[in-house]
């Protein structure tokens, strides 16, 4: 017996051994592990790519699609038997990509003040924005958050009809790819508005980094679309906006106006939205200089419409800062004072695919220092901004409804103003003037905007509304009235422009109007059963047209009108087609 015990003692002593030798052997095996460090790998396919570094046991980091290669971590054996590889064409360092090069510096959060909210936190976090545009490149950069990771709650293709999301149990992410954006346009846009990509000294290359987003595409690879498939989107974010908490919608395209604001289609689904509580940002479009030039839906009087202006390529200088010449400007065909802000717009640094249609078209504007970015020009950028903006304020103040957010973004803003203190730009053109995030997010002003207006009535159709705008039939200028009430108008002529641009003598961007009884911002008047809106109306010297300008079922609209903000419009009824092609100069 004691034998046994002493045989079972000793076989036990020797597993126990054996087991402490296997553990060492591991432990050293692992330690012996050689360490991998960061290459950028690139192949003749990116499916090629991916298998070649699975081979050799390699970590894929992220997919750049945009060279068909990946970011992977690799040991030395690695590297060497994926030089050998047919299917590799180049294995790079990552630190050392001249690709990739730095993270470039934006400017444009610095411009309106949104880098100071970086800095405290405010970052758009908490916040969904929905894009109606082209749809979304899959970059990191644009789906990610610097801190939280994949923000893009969902895409919606209207052109085909297509939805998916992270809730989805079937969405495997490759969907993302399959919506896609052939044109680059929505992802130029949502860039500006939310790209997570810092700069050395910590800047974010996007105004609102910490966003989630909604991407909902209306037009297709060639950059083309129909009324019916902006509608359909419109419609498929408004009955989604409670399960993806959308809170604010972009909408950087503009239409040439064909009709009073709540006759078009379009702007009857966009008046939907704002009614609904999603904050909309709306281009003023591409047409300017010319007086009455915004177009569709910027001319909806309840939403936010954005003008652009642009630094002169001196980013550091305000003191040059000028109104984009292309930048729309009011008044509307139905007497509103539009845009209401201004935003840079001026050769705007955005994310594009270097294979998408834009960039094709146009490669003198890749940055070359850089090969991912591009710059355009417009008020699409512009609009961009003012969401970015927008989120900021929401994310500080949970509870502000539209119509509070647009008061406090106009309040806040700085009109150009010469240094005599005259405004450098007709209220017309620049509205209130140019954004500053740091003052909306501040703000605590309260119904000065869209009064006297109700939105769910216009909608209905009980009531619609006019602006206050004029124009003198011996001057040609365009001036404001103020109302004695809803009916009548007084005799008091301000705010007078004939309709000219120009830069102007050196000037500041400084505080703007106060918005006072003396100067309603977007007070209108109400047409009612003493003032009939019909066929027979004509308008006459007094308002915004001439004895010439009748609005009647006998008016002739051509059968092609460009979309001021990049998109085209042919044809009539359900036939429209709409496309994000039109190309406005950087300036």
């Amino acid at each position: 017996m004691n034998t046994w015990k002493l045989w079972t003692n000793l076989l036990a002593v020797a597993a126990f051994g054996a087991l402490l030798v296997f553990a060492l052997q591991f432990m050293v095996k692992q330690d012996a592990e050689p360490p991998r460090a960061s290459y950028i790998v690139q192949g003749t396919s990116l499916e090629d790519v991916r298998a070649a570094v699975l081979d050799v046991n390699g970590i894929v980091k992220r997919e750049l699609g945009i060279i068909n290669a990946v970011a992977a971590l690799l040991c030395e054996d690695g590297v060497a038997a994926l030089r050998e590889d047919v299917r590799i064409t180049q294995v790079t360092a990552d630190g050392s990509v001249e690709v990739s090069g730095p993270v470039l510096d934006t400017f444009y959060p610095t411009q309106v003040g949104a880098d100071e909210l970086h800095g405290q936190g405010i970052d758009g976090s908490g916040v969904t924005v929905a894009v109606l545009d082209t749809g979304i490149w899959n970059h990191g950069w644009l789906i990610d958050t610097p801190y939280r990771g994949h923000r893009l709650r969902a895409q919606y293709d209207a052109t085909s009809h297509r939805s998916g999301d992270d809730d989805d149990d079937d969405d495997d992410r490759d969907y993302d790819n399959d919506i896609g954006d052939a044109n680059g346009h929505g992802s130029h846009i949502t860039s500006i508005l939310a790209s997570s990509a810092r700069t050395e000294q910590g800047r974010f290359n996007g105004v609102a980094p910490g966003v989630d987003l909604v991407a909902v595409k209306a037009f297709d690879a060639n950059g083309m679309g129909t009324y019916s498939d902006v509608i359909g989107a419109l419609d498929w974010i408004v009955n989604n906006r409670k399960r993806y908490d959308i809170e604010v919608l972009n909408l950087s395209f503009s239409a040439a106006v064909r009709s009073h604001y709540w006759e078009d289609p379009l702007n009857q689904a966009v008046m939907v939205a704002w009614e609904k509580g999603i904050v909309v940002v709306a281009s003023a479009g591409n047409l300017g200089p010319a007086p009455m030039s915004v177009g569709v839906p910027g001319n909806i009087p309840y939403v936010i419409t954005v003008g652009a202006m642009t630094d002169n390529f001196t980013p550091e200088d305000s003191n040059d800062d000028v109104l984009a010449a292309f930048s729309s400007a009011g008044p509307t065909h139905d007497g509103f004072l539009k845009p209401e802000v201004v935003a840079p717009g001026g050769h705007m640094l955005g994310l594009m695919p270097a294979d998408s249609r834009i960039a094709v078209e146009y490669p003198g504007f890749q940055e070359p220092r850089y090969q991912e970015y591009y710059e355009m020009s417009g008020t699409s950028q512009a609009t961009a901004v003012v969401s970015g903006v927008v989120a900021l304020m929401l994310q500080e103040d949970r509870r502000l409804k539209p119509d509070d957010v647009k008061c406090r973004l106009l309040a806040s803003a700085r009109a150009a103003r010469r240094d005599d203190g005259s405004l450098a730009f007709s209220v017309f053109q620049q509205g209130a003037g140019l954004i500053d995030a740091v003052a909306a997010v501040d703000s605590k002003e309260k119904k000065c905007a869209n009064r006297g207006m109700n939105v769910r009535q216009d909608v209905s159709g009980k009531k619609h509304y006019v602006g206050p705008a004029r124009q003198d039939p011996t001057t040609g200028e365009f001036y404001l009235v103020k109302p004695h009430n809803k009916h009548r108008e007084s005799d008091e002529h301000y705010a007078h422009w004939d309709g000219s641009y120009t830069s102007g003598d050196p000037f500041f961007w400084r505080t703007g109007f106060v918005w006072n009884d003396s100067f309603l911002w977007n007070d209108s008047f109400l047409w009612n059963d003493t003032f009939l809106w019909n066929d027979s109306y004509l308008w006459n010297d007094s308002f915004l047209w001439n004895d010439s300008f009748l609005w009647n079922d006998g008016f002739l609209w051509n059968d092609g009108f460009f979309w001021s903000s990049g998109a085209f419009i042919s044809g009539s009824g359900d036939a429209e087609t709409a496309g994000i092609n039109v190309w406005v100069e950087r300036e």
